[in-house]
């Protein structure tokens, strides 16, 4: 079956020779924005391509405002300093998540809890939220959520859409209303997937996208916070541009600041792939289809979208039936130049994280057992 799999792949990807796992495609005016960009002589912070790269997120997300980062993970931290995340505060996550949405909570120095996954989505289960603040939290006089045994706040929820799946977000965004927590959505990976027709990202207060190197659409690395609030989108702007307050020639700081901005030479990359966004898209939606297709009735299940969505696919799994086959997976695709990848380890197992609190999470060692990344790039363009 492993060879059946290698070969058709090989096939699909119309070559003999190394298939990566996500490789980036520039097909359309890439060049010519970057040579633009220098010729400007405005390759850092300021110029005309941040502006137009915030402009595009904005009319394509239908988010009031965008503010461009150096990279996902500060897009992440500016949600979570936008939040109201402090130094003590639990902020809840997944353990089945890449790493930079905890590395993102811990910069705040606040902890992690980890809430299971929800099998189907991957994203973080509504049913084990509910079940777990239901449990251990308790609402105190000043309207806030504290965990019962720490005594600590919880702040802010950070879920997820994995792979570009989008998680059942509607129903985290009302469990976390009731229980006063900020919704911050980690969007990373699914900028151009949708839940009931509304973009990822939108439904929490603040969004976080990534355009890192192997994401659908990429500037090199590049972040994007997204937001509908004035007050929260202002501020992002002014503290990801080291809080300087606006003058002709003063240097004033009027608090701590990041510098989280993206270059321009950068946001010129990013607009120019923004522009094939939706080819890409499509693209990965019909190799997903062949996947599906292929995997029909056989042993290896392929990961298909989760019911009320359009997942933009962005990295295509299969699940094996337990870990010794998904290892002996993993070596076959490899040895014969298929890159598969597993999913990363559960956050709770690694060495900083081992202390946190946790729910019950059965469904993601399940996952964690089972899941391979299998190739996923951009082909027929």
């Amino acid at each position: 079956m492993f060879k059946e799999v290698t070969d058709f792949i090989k096939t699909t990807f119309q070559t003999q020779d190394f298939i990566p796992l996500h490789e980036p495609r520039f097909i359309g005016k890439e060049k010519e924005y970057l040579a633009d960009c220098i010729d400007s002589t405005y390759v850092s912070s300021v110029g005309k391509y941040v502006d137009e790269f915030e402009k595009r997120i904005r009319d394509y997300t239908g988010a009031k405002y965008a503010i461009a980062t150096v990279n996902g993970t500060a897009a992440l931290h500016t949600a979570l300093i936008l939040a109201g995340v402090n130094e003590g505060d639990i902020v809840i996550t997944q353990a089945l998540c890449f790493i930079a949405t905890s590395n993102a909570i811990s910069y705040q120095k606040a902890i992690p809890l980890y809430i299971d996954v929800d099998k189907k989505t991957l994203g973080l289960s509504p049913e084990k939220l509910a079940e777990y603040l239901h449990e251990n939290v308790v609402r105190k006089n000043d309207g806030y959520s504290y965990h019962k045994s720490s005594g600590k706040k919880i702040t802010a929820c950070v879920p997820m859409h994995t792979f570009g799946h989008p998680a059942k977000i509607d129903e985290v965004a009302k469990i976390c209303a009731d229980y006063n927590i900020v919704l911050i959505e980690d969007a990373a990976e699914s900028l151009g997937s949708t839940y009931k027709e509304k973009q990822t990202g939108l439904y929490g207060k603040i969004g976080a996208y990534s355009f890192n190197g192997n994401k659908t659409i990429t500037c090199g690395g590049g972040g994007m916070v997204v937001t509908n609030d004035e007050v929260l989108g202002k501020r992002a702007k002014h503290i990801t541009t080291t809080a300087k307050v606006p003058h002709r020639w003063d240097f004033v700081h009027d608090e701590i600041g990041y510098n989280y901005r993206l270059p321009n030479i950068n946001a010129a990359l990013a607009c120019a792939q923004m522009e094939n966004l939706d080819l890409f898209i499509s693209k990965k939606r019909e190799l997903a289809k062949q996947y599906y297709d292929f995997f029909n009735n056989k042993e290896i299940m392929f990961v298909s979208e989760p019911e009320n969505s359009k997942s933009n696919y962005w990295l295509n799994s299969v699940l094996l039936n337990d870990r010794d086959e998904r290892d002996k997976f993993l070596s076959y695709t490899n040895d014969n130049k298929v890159m598969t990848r597993p999913v990363w380890t559960l956050m709770n197992k690694l060495e900083m994280f081992k202390n946190c609190p946790k729910g019950n999470l059965d469904n993601s060692e399940w996952i964690e057992d089972r899941l391979v990344n299998i190739p996923s790039s951009v082909t027929n363009v």
